[in-house]
C-alpha cells in the first residue's frame, strides 16, 4: 500500500503536505470569511465545515503514512528523516537558514497528537459554533493555529522553529479575544499576548547566544557548518562548545518554555484564556501552544543535560507549579477555570519530568494529557452547551441523568488525570514520579506524590458538584437541558476511548510490559535514559506505583461522597478556614500583585514619563515641533534680507568684497 502511494508522491512531499493542508483551509476559509463580511452574506456551513475538518484530518493521514514509513526503523536506533530546503530563507556572510523539515520518533509523535486531536477538536467546534456569526472566521483561526504549531514541531532548525512560536502565540491571541466585541474577552487575549511576549524575549536571547558562543569558536568544522549554526543536528554534534554558557543558554531557552507551557512566574495568561470559545480551550490545553515549552526543551535535551543548574531549576518550577496550580483548583466555581489550573497542574509534571532527565516519561504524560484534557474540555464545552451557557458548577448537580454520554465520557477523563488504573494518566504519571524518586530527588517526588491527591480531589470534586447529587437548578431550566449533539457526543467517546488505552503503550517492565513507548523515544533520547537501573530489582517502583494509585483512589472517592452527597461539609470547612479559603479563592492574589508591582509603575512611567515628557515634550515639542518653529526662524531670517532693493544687495556684495581682501591681505 504505500509502495503504491509513494510512487506517486514522494515522503518529502507529505511531509509539506502535513503543513500546507491546514494553512490552505486558513486562507480559503479567510477569503470566505472576509468577502462575506465585505458583502453582508454569511458563508455556507457546510462548505466551510468540509474544508476546516478536511484539511486537519488530510494532515492527520498523511502523518499516519510517514508514521508507517518510518516505524520500518529499529526504533531503539535514531530514525530521521530530512526534507531537502524549499528554498534558502535567509543569507549572510556566516549564516544562512534553509527553509527544511526533520522528521523523527519525536516530531512523529507530537504530529499524530497534534493532527489526531486537533482534527476531533475541529470535528467537535462544528456543533458547537454552529450558530455563531463568526464560524468561517473561527474555523480559519483554527486551521492557522494548527499550521503554525506544526511548524513549530517539524522545523529543522531554531529560527523557523521561532517562527511557529510566534505563530501559536498570535492564533492564540486571535483565538482567546474570538469574541472581541465584550472588553473582557479582548483584554484576556493582549493579556495572554504580552505575557507570551516576555517569555518569547527569553528564548531570543538563548538563540542569540548559541549563535555568538558557535561564532566565537575557532575551529575549521565548526565554521565549515556556520551557515546551520541553528540547526538541530549541528547543536547535536557541537553541544560540547555550549559547556562553558549551557546554563545560561539553557535558562534563558526556560523563560521562553515558562510564557508558553505556562509556569511560574508566566502561569496567569492561561486561566484567563477560558474567555475564547470551549473548544479553543481545548485545542491550547491538550495539543498546540501549552505543549511548546515542553516540546522545545525536549528537542534540545542535549544542551540541557549540560547543565545539572538549569535542570534543577526546570525540576523544582514544575514541582512548585504543580502544587501550587492544584491548591487553586481545589475551590473554584467556574468548570473551565478549575480546568485551566489543572493544566497548569500537569505541565508542571511534565517540567518535573524533564528536570530529572525522564524525558521520554514528560512526552509520554504530553500525550496522555493530550486525550484526556481534550476530553475534559469538550465534555466541559458539552455541559456549557446543554445548560445554555452556565459555567458556574454551583448551578449544576444531577446532569448525568441528563447527559448521560458526556457524564461517563467525563468521569473517563477525571479518572485518567486522577492517575487511577487502568487509564491513561496512570502510566505516564507514575513514569515522572518513579524517575523523580530513582533519581534521587525525594523532595521533588514528595511535592508530586501530594500534587497527584490533590489533582485527584478537585477533579472528583468537579466531578461530583456537576454530574451527581440532586439538580441545583429551577425546574424550568432543568427541562431545557439536553445532551450535544452527535458530532460533539461521537468526539467525546473517542477521546474517551483513547483516555483509556493511551497508556498502555508505556506499560513498564515492572508490570510485565515492554515500555514500548520508552523505546521508541529511545533513538531521540537515549537508552541510558530510559532504561537506566531497570536492571534493579522492580520491587520499589512497583510499591510507590500501588501507593500513587491508592493515594489517589482514596481523594477521588472522598471528594465524591463531600461533594455529591455531604454538601454542607465544604461550607463548614471554608467557614473554620476562612483565611485558607479566601487566599485560593483569590488565587493568592497573584494578579493583584503584579497589578500593584508591575503594571501600575509601567502604566505611570508610560503615562508621565515616555508619553508626556519623552513623547510630548521632547519627540513633538524639541523634535517635531522644534525643527518647525526653527525652519520658520530661518525662513523669517532669509526672507527679511530678500527685500528686492538694489542699492542693499550692492552694499552686501561690497561688504563681502572687503572681508575676502581682508582676509588674504593679513
Amino acid at each position: 500500500m504505500l509502495d503504491f502511494i509513494y510512487k506517486y508522491i514522494s515522503p518529502q512531499t507529505l511531509a509539506w503536505l502535513i503543513i500546507a493542508l491546514p494553512l490552505a483551509g486558513a486562507f480559503i476559509n479567510g477569503l470566505r470569511s472576509l468577502f462575506a463580511a465585505r458583502f453582508d452574506s454569511e458563508p455556507i456551513h457546510p462548505l466551510t465545515s468540509l474544508i476546516g475538518c478536511g484539511m486537519p484530518i488530510l494532515s492527520f493521514i498523511f502523518s499516519l503514512l510517514i508514521f508507517f514509513t518510518l516505524i520500518g526503523f529499529d526504533a531503539g536506533q535514531e530514525a530521521t528523516m530530512i526534507t531537502g530546503p524549499l528554498f534558502q530563507w535567509a543569507a549572510t556572510s556566516n549564516l544562512t537558514i534553509d527553509l527544511g523539515l526533520k522528521f523523527d520518533q519525536l516530531s512523529l509523535v507530537m504530529v499524530l497528537v497534534v493532527t489526531g486531536v486537533g482534527s476531533l477538536i475541529h470535528i467537535y467546534s462544528m456543533g458547537y459554533m454552529e450558530h455563531d456569526e463568526g464560524y468561517t472566521r473561527y474555523f480559519s483561526y483554527l486551521n492557522l493555529f494548527l499550521t503554525f504549531m506544526l511548524l513549530l514541531i517539524l522545523a529543522d532548525n531554531l529560527v523557523l522553529m521561532f517562527v511557529g512560536w510566534e505563530g501559536v502565540g498570535l492564533c492564540s491571541y486571535l483565538l482567546i479575544g474570538f469574541w472581541f466585541e465584550d472588553p473582557a474577552k479582548a483584554a484576556a487575549g493582549k493579556k495572554a499576548f504580552i505575557v507570551n511576549r516576555i517569555g518569547d524575549a527569553g528564548f531570543l536571547l538563548g538563540m542569540f547566544l548559541i549563535y555568538v558562543t558557535l561564532l566565537s569558536q575557532s575551529s575549521t568544522t565548526v565554521a565549515e557548518h556556520g551557515y546551520r549554526f541553528f540547526n538541530f543536528d549541528v547543536l547535536k554534534n557541537y553541544s560540547a562548545f555550549f559547556i562553558p554558557v549551557a546554563t545560561p543558554i539553557c535558562l534563558l531557552l526556560f523563560v521562553g518554555a515558562c510564557g508558553k507551557s505556562a509556569q511560574i512566574p508566566l502561569y496567569v495568561w492561561l486561566p484567563d484564556a477560558m474567555a475564547g470559545p470551549t473548544p479553543v480551550s481545548a485545542l491550547i490545553h491538550a495539543a498546540t501552544m501549552v505543549t511548546a515549552g515542553i516540546y522545545m526543551i525536549a528537542r534540545l535535551n542535549f544542551i540541557f543535560v549540560l547543565s545539572p543548574t538549569a535542570l534543577s531549576v526546570v525540576a523544582w518550577t514544575g514541582a512548585i507549579t504543580a502544587i501550587f496550580a492544584a491548591t487553586i483548583a481545589l475551590v473554584q466555581t467556574d468548570i473551565k477555570k478549575v480546568l485551566a489550573y489543572s493544566t497548569i497542574s500537569q505541565l508542571g509534571y511534565m517540567f518535573l519530568g524533564l528536570g530529572v532527565g525522564a524525558f521520554s516519561a514528560s512526552i509520554f504524560h504530553l500525550m496522555t494529557h493530550a486525550f484526556f484534557k481534550a476530553l475534559l474540555f469538550l465534555g466541559a464545552g458539552s455541559v456549557i452547551h446543554g445548560m445554555g451557557g452556565e459555567q458556574d458548577i454551583r448551578n449544576f448537580g444531577g446532569l448525568k441523568d441528563k447527559m448521560p454520554v458526556t457524564a461517563w465520557t467525563f468521569v473517563i477523563g477525571a479518572a485518567a488525570i486522577a492517575g487511577i488504573f487502568p487509564f491513561a494518566g496512570f502510566f505516564s504519571k507514575d513514569a515522572i514520579l518513579w524517575h523523580t524518586f530513582h533519581s534521587g530527588h525525594t523532595g521533588l517526588w514528595v511535592i508530586g506524590f501530594v500534587g497527584a491527591g490533590l489533582t485527584a480531589f478537585y477533579m472528583f470534586r468537579l466531578v461530583g458538584m456537576t454530574f451527581f447529587g440532586n439538580p441545583e437548578m429551577g425546574p424550568s431550566k432543568w427541562n431545557k437541558v439536553h445532551e450535544s449533539p452527535p458530532s460533539m457526543a461521537s468526539v467525546l467517546i473517542i477521546l474517551a476511548i483513547l483516555s483509556t488505552i493511551g497508556g498502555w503503550i508505556g506499560v513498564p517492565e515492572a508490570f510485565g510490559g515492554s515500555d514500548h513507548f520508552h523505546y521508541w523515544l529511545s533513538g531521540v533520547f537515549g537508552k541510558s535514559v530510559v532504561h537506566e537501573g531497570m536492571e534493579e530489582s522492580h520491587a520499589p517502583e512497583i510499591i510507590l506505583t500501588v501507593l500513587s494509585l491508592l493515594w489517589a483512589l482514596h481523594w477521588a472517592v472522598l471528594s465524591s461522597v463531600i461533594y455529591s452527597q455531604r454538601k454542607e461539609w465544604p461550607a463548614k470547612m471554608a467557614e473554620r478556614f476562612k483565611f485558607v479559603y479566601n487566599l485560593l479563592l483569590n488565587k493568592y492574589w497573584i494578579d493583584e500583585v503584579y497589578g500593584f508591582v508591575i503594571v501600575r509603575p509601567m502604566l505611570w512611567i508610560s503615562r508621565n514619563i515616555l508619553w508626556d515628557v519623552v513623547d510630548a515634550k521632547l519627540i513633538d515639542g524639541y523634535g517635531v515641533h522644534g525643527t518647525g518653529r526653527m525652519m520658520l526662524f530661518w525662513n523669517r531670517l532669509v526672507t527679511s534680507l530678500q527685500t528686492g532693493v538694489v542699492q542693499q544687495y550692492l552694499f552686501f556684495f561690497v561688504v563681502g568684497v572687503a572681508l575676502l581682501l581682508w582676509k588674504f591681505a593679513f
